[in-house]
């Protein structure tokens, strides 16, 4: 490899998120990277720090560029730079366009179990949440075509939030089953907002399919979602990127983040996001291969040691998705128990909705020496737990 994915950072004390733990714990939760981020960002940056000067900002053609000559490179569609909008992230921008979209009353529509703060931005916004659940059979989710048509034909449902690919399963949905999204979702006047933060992290071997790139059907009536800050590791920079290829459509959203103050950017996110989209192509193929060893790591050791834990097939998403029905029903008292006894703090998935509560969620994107610690804390925590 060119690029080191085994320096051991020690993030303590840097006002990260993640690693605000004590001193014994090993925070393998929230979807936040342990690897230092592609050079050519850092280099950006400290270009522009050598500026001196950091005051307003605007977006250049340049960045939108950017951003197509990426996801044509790495995804075989080259979106066209006047559908784009910059928002400062897309959580911001799914409120947003919930609050545009959708009216108060209105249901809005959810695949559980899913990223838990899509919730937050229907609740919070007077909307109700509708879930078609994925349906979980024999280690794989598969949608319940019959309860998503359903429940996209209710009056009161305007608006579906997709995940593409699916965190917390790590599901890459097909180009077929994208397709069939959309043509529901047309056919009774749902509005998708597909969020594909994820979309950059698959597995060696396997791509994902952009929603709007599944037909016109799926371009002409759908928001997406996109950002470096997952690839790249790089969320405090605030930048991400809407494409509306349905004219109308964008001027509702664009009108409203511009009245939520969402598009103007910091001194950093411009220059950093080119540099991301132009020059770390390498490293994103790099950390994909990185991550698809530590997650072939984790299923072959709960294979050996932890057998009564299913690991869920997902190739997408550095997140692993964790069976524990064999375990316990209570996949929060586990995880409590294990970050008390081990100080391995990973995600209880009751707050993911559907049957989220059977399961655990596990970031593997860290070193292969601190995962292995993690895996090391796990397997001791489990077998206390049942001891218990």
């Amino acid at each position: 490899m060119s690029y080191n994915f085994s320096e051991m950072i020690d993030r303590r004390h840097t006002n990260s998120v993640k690693w605000d733990v004590a001193a014994n714990e090993l925070p393998m939760w929230v979807a936040d990277m342990d690897f230092r981020t592609a050079p050519g960002i850092v280099d950006a940056i400290k270009r522009k720090a050598d500026t001196g000067i950091f005051g307003y900002e605007e977006v250049p053609d340049a960045y939108f560029e950017a951003v197509q000559h990426w996801y044509a490179t790495e995804h075989n569609w080259a979106p066209n730079t006047d559908w784009m909008r910059f928002v400062t992230g897309v959580v911001p921008a799914i409120s947003s366009a919930v609050r545009r979209v959708s009216h108060v009353g209105d249901n809005v529509l959810i695949q559980a179990p899913v990223y838990n703060i899509f919730y937050n931005s229907i609740v919070n916004n007077g909307r109700h949440v509708l879930s078609s659940d994925l349906q979980y059979h024999d280690g794989q989710y598969t949608i319940d075509w019959d309860d998503l048509a359903a429940k996209m034909a209710e009056p009161l449902t305007t608006m579906m939030i997709l995940c593409n690919p699916h965190n917390p399963v790590g599901k890459i949905w097909t180009a077929a089953e994208l397709k069939r999204i959309g043509e529901l979702a047309a056919a009774n006047h749902v509005v998708v907002f597909a969020d594909e933060i994820h979309g950059d992290i698959t597995e060696t071997g396997y791509g994902y399919t952009p929603f709007a790139a599944a037909g016109d059907v799926c371009a002409n009536n759908s928001i997406t979602a996109v950002s470096p800050s997952k690839t790249f590791n790089v969320a405090a920079l605030h930048a991400a990127t809407l494409i509306i290829p349905n004219e109308n459509l964008r001027n509702i959203v664009d009108r409203g983040i511009n009245t939520d103050e969402l598009a103007e950017p910091n001194a950093f996110a411009i220059d950093g996001s080119i540099a991301a989209y132009t020059t770390g192509a390498e490293w994103v193929h790099e950390l994909n291969a990185q991550i698809t060893a530590n997650k072939q790591a984790l299923t072959k050791l709960i294979a050996k040691k932890l057998p009564q834990l299913h690991v869920i097939t997902g190739h997408a998403t550095y997140l692993v998705w964790i069976d524990c029905t064999e375990v316990t029903t209570d996949s929060t008292a586990l995880c409590d128990f294990i970050r008390k006894n081990t100080g391995l703090f990973i995600t209880a998935g009751a707050v993911y909705g559907g049957d989220g509560h059977d399961f655990v969620r596990i970031n593997v994107a860290c070193p292969a020496e601190r995962l292995q610690d993690g895996l090391d804390r796990l397997v001791a925590g489990v077998k206390d737990f049942q001891k218990a």
